[in-house]
């Protein structure tokens, strides 16, 4: 007979052990975003009902268009992680690798999207 404590069945099952990586990359990444976010919408509000070429000589400064990159990319990030922690907590099998991909996908996406457009106003 066998005698296998308990520590040893639950080896293998169970956590990832990733929690506490995913709790700071969140806790930084919102903390980078509480920084970042309000500028960020400063400069939007300001540059919003001007003409095209308001809009162009304002994203066009070097400082706009790294705050608004960083915006996109760190919000983008944090969304991702945060998209992956929920599917993972409430689904179960093809479902939750399927919304993992549609979300770390989309979240890429929008990430390319938006900094082609940004690369495309500020150049």
């Amino acid at each position: 007979m066998r005698y296998l404590t308990d520590r040893k069945r639950a080896v293998g099952k169970g956590a990832s052990h990733t929690g506490t990586a995913d709790h700071w990359f969140m806790t930084v990444t919102s903390v980078a975003l509480a920084f970042l976010v309000p500028f960020f919408i400063y400069v939007f509000g300001h540059t919003l009902g001007q003409d095209h070429a308001g809009v162009l000589a304002s994203f066009s400064r070097p400082l706009v268009a790294i705050l608004t990159a960083l915006v996109i990319f760190v919000g983008m990030r944090h969304f991702a992680k945060g998209f992956a922690v929920l599917i993972e907590d409430y689904t179960h099998g093809t479902t939750r690798k399927a919304l993992l991909i549609f979300g770390i996908s989309l979240s890429y996406g929008i990430i390319a999207v938006g900094l082609f457009a940004l690369a495309r106003i500020a150049l």
